[in-house]
């Protein structure tokens, strides 16, 4: 075997050693020994440790491919996201001030997706080992709430009577004020035995909802949400913040940056997770791609009371974006796109007179590549709100402060 030293780490999490050359579970400045496979580094002993190793508190970690970087300490790996955004933006040539990391505690992920499949013995149900589609069962994890580790055995119990042993489900589940909120995907096709098989056994196991195949087969209560006192029924398998902690900081930093803007343009909005606490003190127009997460957000705030005017719009910002006599209309811009980024959208915010604008990223790399564009602009780049919902792996998220002077 060859000895490695790792100089850093990849945007995945892994260790990187001269070559490049990955490893995984490894960190900055140990020493390993290990086997070259291509561009990774396999059968890895580690020689000499970091002193920012620590010992994995799930006894899942080895096989499983939730986590990424429960090996190291919890400071260091707030850090490690921080300077991630730090470099991806110092490649544009932009430096902020970046703020400390706000981390979710453990046991608080309210919504996960389990691989299932059904096996001789019954069924498997958990999250892929790294690099591979064997499924690692998770009865210990440390990331989910209580309500989702309860909810496997019950989804390995839908696996084995509505599954075939060729095929694999993905199975959604989200806690609700109601119940969980189950979506199946991957299932054969829905006919009448399954609904009613499906229908029974969502009442057995008092689930808020169960859809199959993006149809809802069964709502036994409404799968609530509750955005600042709102209560939203968002569509099956729609996108909600991963932890009620998380959600909490994006949602306060961005409240923080647009101040006391009383007309507010909320793009790419969902059900209203910023839309809808920013109604308390201004005036809100969202706009959102999906129209069935438009009409919940505007359902909500309609048998809300408290809130000022929310205005709603369906429209897919990347082939409409809002244009820039469209956007003065307002005082402050929240956007928070998906991973892709919003290059489209702006351009035209670019060319815009609106003074603030809170931008909420999952993506390190296009956020950079939208921030340089804002700055070329005459937008100045305040501050940068580092937020890790998606405790121990590579996942980034940040809200980021623009204001034109």
């Amino acid at each position: 075997m060859e000895q490695f030293r790792i100089t850093r780490l990849g945007h995945h999490g892994d260790g990187i050693a001269e070559g490049p050359l990955f490893a995984p579970l490894t960190l900055p400045d140990e020493i390993i020994t290990g086997t070259v496979d291509g561009k990774t580094i396999t059968d890895i002993k580690i020689v000499t440790p970091s002193d920012q190793r620590v010992k994995p508190i799930c006894t899942h970690y080895k096989s499983c491919g939730g986590c990424q970087l429960m090996h190291a300490a919890d400071d260091f790996v707030a850090q490690w996201k921080v300077d991630v955004v730090k470099t991806a933006l110092a490649a544009h040539g932009i430096e902020t001030d970046l703020r400390p990391c706000l981390t979710s505690p453990t046991g608080s992920r309210r919504r996960a997706t389990f691989s299932a499949r059904r096996t001789k013995k019954g069924a498997s149900v958990g999250f892929h080992a790294r690099g591979s589609d064997v499924i690692v069962e998770i009865p210990n994890c440390k990331l989910l709430t209580p309500a989702l580790i309860a909810a496997q055995p019950v989804i390995a119990e839908l696996t084995k009577i509505t599954a075939s042993r060729k095929g694999e489900l993905s199975v959604s589940v989200t806690q609700t004020a109601n119940g969980l909120d189950i979506s199946v995907t991957g299932g054969r096709d829905l006919d009448g035995p399954l609904h009613i098989i499906l229908g029974q056994f969502c009442e057995t196991h008092k689930f808020a909802r169960l859809s199959w195949n993006d149809d809802t087969v069964a709502l036994r209560a409404a799968p609530i949400q509750t955005f600042a006192s709102v209560q939203v029924v968002p569509p099956a398998g729609s996108f909600l913040q991963a932890t009620k902690e998380g959600e909490q900081d994006l949602v306060t930093t961005v409240a923080d940056i647009v101040g006391t803007a009383p007309k507010i343009v909320d793009l790419f909005s969902g059900c209203g997770t910023f839309s809808l606490p920013l109604a308390h003190k201004a005036e809100v127009h969202a706009v959102e791609g999906s129209a069935a997460m438009i009409a919940a957000l505007d359902q909500g705030w309609r048998k809300s009371t408290g809130l000022k005017k929310v205005t709603s719009e369906a429209r897919d910002l990347f082939r409409r974006p809002l244009l820039p006599d469209e956007l003065n209309k307002f005082d402050a811009i929240v956007i928070d796109p998906p991973r892709a980024g919003a290059e489209a959208q702006i351009a035209e915010i670019a060319g815009s007179t609106v003074s603030k604008i809170a931008y909420v990223s999952c993506n390190p790399t296009t956020f950079a590549r939208d921030a340089a564009q804002l700055i070329s602009a005459g937008y100045s780049l305040t501050l940068v709100q580092t937020v890790d919902q998606f405790r121990w792996s590579s996942h980034i998220e940040l809200v980021a402060a623009f204001e034109r002077i």
